[in-house]
């Protein structure tokens, strides 16, 4: 089962993220009021904002991670992909970070009713990576409380976890922080460095820069192998492995390249098409 394969690989990334520390009381409080719809936790809203419901429409799909393209324009963070796009009134505080705050006090603590998993908060940044960061660290801490902390070499989880990716500049401030509320988008370079999960939490990549096959015919040998040895190496040291770039059109060979990526354990599948993907992911729950 889907769910049983996900918290496998859950079950490392526990180790750095989870370690021995217990579930929030609001988290048992919530199992205690009944459960809503299984979350589908493999399923990630590539650049979210873009749909006509912004965060709600991954919610409504059952989503487990959530994309936000940031810019910092006069001390507030704009949501948008591209400059042209940028409105004051869609801030990532009004899309994201206020709406979720409004669901989890509704639902007793969890994004999703009954449910311990976090929700990923994959926050991509396209301005500067130092001072973008920075800001975006304010307002984190207004919202500490919903979301997985760093402190002193331990790890509380919460509802939320925040990881951050785009600019490369944040690393510094990051790696700088004694106490944080976010963490680190690697690139499949980091794989295997000193760099622990409980900074480089997800390994993220361009499937399109690291495979030919865009699920045409069967997949190289030599590709699946490369795909496993990926995943198994980031497993290893508590890491969620990521693809963007990966096909997305609906057809055999997008349904194809999913299910090599489900069969060597990529923790999180990309895509803009909401409802492809989440009929995609009940029908194999079911297989």
């Amino acid at each position: 089962m889907l769910h049983t394969t996900r918290r496998r690989a859950l079950t490392t990334l526990g180790a750095a993220l989870v370690g021995a520390v217990a579930a929030p009381a609001a988290y048992a409080q919530a199992s205690e009021r009944g459960r809503g719809p299984r979350p589908l936790l493999h399923a990630h809203a590539h650049n979210d904002y873009e749909h006509t419901r912004p965060l709600f429409d991954a919610l409504d799909h059952r989503f487990g991670s959530v994309e936000a393209d940031i810019y910092l324009v006069g001390g507030q963070l704009l949501v948008a992909h591209d400059p042209v796009d940028l409105d004051p009134s869609r801030t990532l505080e009004s899309l994201y970070l206020e709406p979720l705050a409004q669901r989890i006090k509704a639902n007793h603590g969890s994004v999703y009713r009954g449910w311990r998993e976090p929700l990923q908060l994959l926050i991509d940044i396209k301005t500067e990576g130092s001072s973008t960061y920075l800001e975006l660290d304010r307002h984190l801490q207004r919202y500490r409380h919903l979301f997985t902390t760093y402190a002193h070499g331990k790890v509380r989880p919460a509802a939320l976890t925040a990881v951050i990716s785009g600019d490369r500049a944040a690393r510094g401030p990051m790696q700088a922080q004694q106490v944080r509320h976010a963490f680190y988008d690697g690139r499949l370079s980091d794989l295997g460095t000193a760099t622990p999960a409980t900074f480089t939490s997800l390994i993220s990549d361009n499937w399109t820069l690291n495979f030919t096959w865009q699920g045409d015919g069967p997949m190289p040998a030599a590709e699946r192998d490369k795909l496993r040895g990926i995943v198994s190496a980031a497993h290893a040291r508590g890491q969620q492995v990521r693809f963007w770039a990966t096909p997305d059109r609906p057809g055999p060979a997008r349904d194809a390249l999913w299910r090599e990526l489900l069969a060597a354990g990529v923790d999180f599948l990309n895509t803009d098409d909401l409802t492809g993907l989440e009929a995609f992911l009940d029908a194999h729950d079911k297989a």
